[in-house]
């Protein structure tokens, strides 16, 4: 115990020593692949903080579990990560709690109070901002956590999973520019959002890279929402001189601008060409299917549910960032400008 009464964390430990956490994590669990003078100072600590370790899944009697926890659950985007973390769960037979939080204190507060009353191997934040005192309090309960499409960057100290965003947004756009549109239109996603930002930088060096038009009217706010996509689209459809293309920074936007097209009477791709970003299912079933880039989310799931899992072990990991890739799949909604006479061109 700290001179507060506080629980003393392995983190805490670990930096005493002047060593790493899963180093700490090895000599708590006797692995032999420590060296004889840091087993003894790490050890030598641990007795003089009086560190108890967290009761495991067999001591409690309690079944292991992940925490997946979500600022929100009502897009499809959330259910593909959620089977990717399912997948890996089941074969270590692990369950899964998943929860929302609605980027609201006291549902947090109720998460972590939740949380303490239950053994938990580890915890998955997804496009969330890991605040300090979370943050302090997972590190207390000797919980490890990891982080998918992290809001702020790499300025936290936890390992985090992503996608090749910048790269997405580009791969997008340039493929609207090898088609022959030079006034392409963005739906963007929340600001805050580090893979939003990505995207929308991505979209911008497509076009200047294309010598293509940088107009500030043409790149409208979004949220990833299907509401977000539609208000986006009709905005940039009604501009004195709309856009050829749109891309949007996910499939559920891109749904929203079709609709927008097919409330002012033009036809995708004839009319208008549209990108949507995820390859959700639903982008392979609309009408026209839908050109967009594939984020790999079941494989972003499943490498955030093996991290947690592996720290949970003491294990160490390969890298504390990862960025998996993303891929551009083309399919009916994209074609050259004016092919069917002309909107705006």
């Amino acid at each position: 115990m700290t001179s507060d009464g506080k629980r003393v964390t392995i983190a805490a430990i670990a930096r005493e020593a002047g060593v790493s956490v899963p180093t700490v994590s090895r000599v708590l669990n006797g692995r032999t692949d420590v060296a004889p003078h840091t087993r003894e100072l790490v050890e030598r600590l641990l007795k003089q903080h009086g560190y108890r370790r967290r009761a495991s899944r067999q001591q409690t009697g309690k079944a292991g579990l992940i925490d997946l926890v979500f600022n929100d659950l009502d897009s499809p985007w959330a259910l593909e990560l959620i089977r990717g973390v399912e997948d890996v769960a089941q074969a270590a037979g692990v369950g899964t709690v998943v929860s929302a939080v609605h980027r609201r204190s006291a549902a947090t507060r109720q998460w972590l109070q939740n949380l303490r009353a239950r053994a938990c191997d580890g915890v998955i934040f997804v496009t969330s901002e890991l605040t300090g005192t979370v943050h302090a309090e997972l590190h207390r309960l000797n919980i490890p956590v990891v982080v998918v499409d992290p809001a702020g960057g790499a300025d936290l100290e936890v390992p985090t999973i992503g996608a090749t965003n910048w790269a997405g947004g580009r791969s997008a756009t340039e493929h609207l520019t090898s088609l022959g549109h030079r006034r392409i239109g963005l739906v963007a996603g929340p600001r805050h959002l580090l893979c939003s930002r990505a995207r929308l930088d991505g979209y911008r060096a497509a076009v200047e890279a294309a010598g293509g038009d940088l107009e500030d009217a043409l790149v409208r706010p979004g949220d990833f929402r299907y509401e977000s996509g539609f208000a986006g689209g009709v905005a940039l459809l009604d501009l004195p001189k709309p856009p050829t293309a749109i891309f949007a920074s996910s499939d559920t936007m891109a749904l929203g601008v079709y609709e927008a097209a097919r409330r002012r009477g033009l036809r995708v791709p004839d009319d208008l060409s549209v990108v949507g970003f995820d390859d959700l299912p639903e982008s392979r079933w609309a009408s026209p299917p839908m050109t967009t880039v594939r984020q790999p989310l079941p494989e972003m799931g499943a490498l955030a549910a093996r991290t947690a899992l592996r720290l949970a072990q003491g294990q160490p990991i390969d890298t504390p960032r990862v960025e998996l890739a993303t891929e551009l799949v083309v399919r009916d909604s994209t074609t050259r400008p004016g092919s069917a006479g002309g909107f705006g061109r």
